[in-house]
């Protein structure tokens, strides 16, 4: 255009949008035949998300939980502590943290006098939970504690008891409460819209290598395949009905021969009976192919949910009838990193002094039942469980969209 023609038309408030509410906000732009795109992002500043102090530098803690800040919008880590000095120096820089709020273990309790840390996060093997979150409760900082939450149900309450008695939260990292997909799947089935469900189909399986590694030892691990990856199946099924079993069977196997199921189990099957009727069938191993899978069969048709307890790669199917055809949908919902969500909740309920979805009483029970099952097993007969009344009875609110 020459010079001293006429100006560009400027934005329309379509296309500039607004801010309220502490957000900027914009129109939905598409037509009516797509999805209208999410909202922008709406982060806290930096200097007003809760601090977080990262208890163990493992694998799942360098590279899921620290790379998930990064998509956090509440919460940041502020803190490491860690049994490795060269390691902790090196993941302290990279994320930022100085060197002054890297801790190793016997020094952990100094983290009482850190004002950045308002979080505990335990990334630790389960046998090491209960000493860390009771000293992070003692230290006056809230807790979140990876699943399974500790080595047996008497450990669990204790952790519980230690934070109610110091005023802090305890939340259990039950990631796939957390996730769309899986939410979406509780969502469908508690409507009614698809009718009572009949059976939940739950698998979660992978190979293992090598056998010096704490998941084989039953001190650090409390057990195998059952409280490390069946322990998914488990809290979803509950988690899906909102009930408490009152009925579990089952049934574990071990390879003769192999060494590294001396102390845990390597496969497990097992079957949960709820109150409405309901019966979860699952499996679990050490020593099947990956597979990661949720199917809920209900009066009026089926969710499919594909690496249902995966990190990523969630794909869900829903099938029922239309009209003389039987149709199968596939559902797609916006990507959203688990991690990051569950942290974040944690965040929310600290700075608004809310209860977490998973506290601390739902590992409680889910090392109940566990117990149960492994009784189940020892005896080769069902285990009868006292009748729970209510939904949701270990549960905090329904976590909130955290924008």
């Amino acid at each position: 255009m020459a010079a001293g023609g006429p100006a560009a038309p400027g934005p329309t408030p379509l296309d500039r949008g607004k801010v309220e509410g502490g957000k900027v906000t914009f129109p939905n732009w598409r037509g009516e035949a797509d999805r209208p795109s999410p909202p922008p992002p709406a982060p806290l500043p930096p200097d007003q998300r809760v601090g977080f102090a990262i208890v163990g530098l493992g694998r799942l803690s360098l590279e899921q939980l620290l790379p998930a800040f990064a998509e956090c919008k509440r919460a940041r880590p502020v803190a490491l502590v860690s049994g490795s000095p060269e390691k902790a120096r090196l993941v302290a820089a990279q994320y930022g943290i100085p060197d002054q709020a890297v801790y190793d273990y016997a020094g952990f309790d100094r983290i009482a006098e850190d004002p950045r840390v308002q979080v505990v996060y335990v990334v630790l093997p389960n046998g090491l939970h209960r000493e860390f979150v009771m000293r992070a409760a003692k230290a006056g900082k809230h807790v979140m504690c990876e699943k399974p939450m500790a080595n047996n149900s008497a450990e669990a309450r204790d952790m519980v008891a230690a934070c109610d008695q110091a005023g802090v939260k305890l939340m259990v990292a039950y990631r796939c409460q957390y996730e769309p997909y899986n939410r979406e799947t509780i969502q469908r089935v508690r409507s009614g819209d698809m009718g009572a469900a009949r059976f939940i189909e739950a698998t979660n399986t992978q190979v293992m290598g090598p056998g010096d590694q704490w998941r084989f030892s039953k001190a650090l691990a409390g057990g195998g395949a059952l409280p490390d990856i069946g322990l998914y199946c488990l809290n979803t099924a509950r988690a899906i009905t909102g009930e408490e079993p009152i009925e579990v069977f089952a049934r574990i196997f071990n390879p003769e021969g192999d060494p590294r199921y001396r102390e845990v189990e390597e496969s497990v099957s097992f079957m949960l009976r709820f109150p409405s009727g309901t019966i979860a069938n699952c499996t679990t191993s050490y020593g099947a192919h990956e597979s990661k899978d949720l199917r809920v069969r209900l009066e009026k048709g089926w969710i499919d949910l594909e690496n249902a307890f995966a990190y990523e790669g969630q794909q869900m199917q829903v099938a029922h009838r239309g009209g003389k055809a039987e149709i199968v949908e596939r559902v797609r919902l916006p990507q959203q990193n688990q991690f990051a969500l569950e942290i974040d909740h944690m965040a929310s309920c600290v700075k608004e002094n809310r209860m977490p979805r998973t506290p601390g009483q739902e590992g409680v029970q889910d090392h109940v039942l566990m117990e149960a099952l492994y009784e189940s097993a020892r005896t080769m007969a069902p285990v009868s469980l006292k009748a729970v009344s209510g939904r949701d009875t270990t549960r905090g609110p329904e976590p909130q969209q955290e924008g």
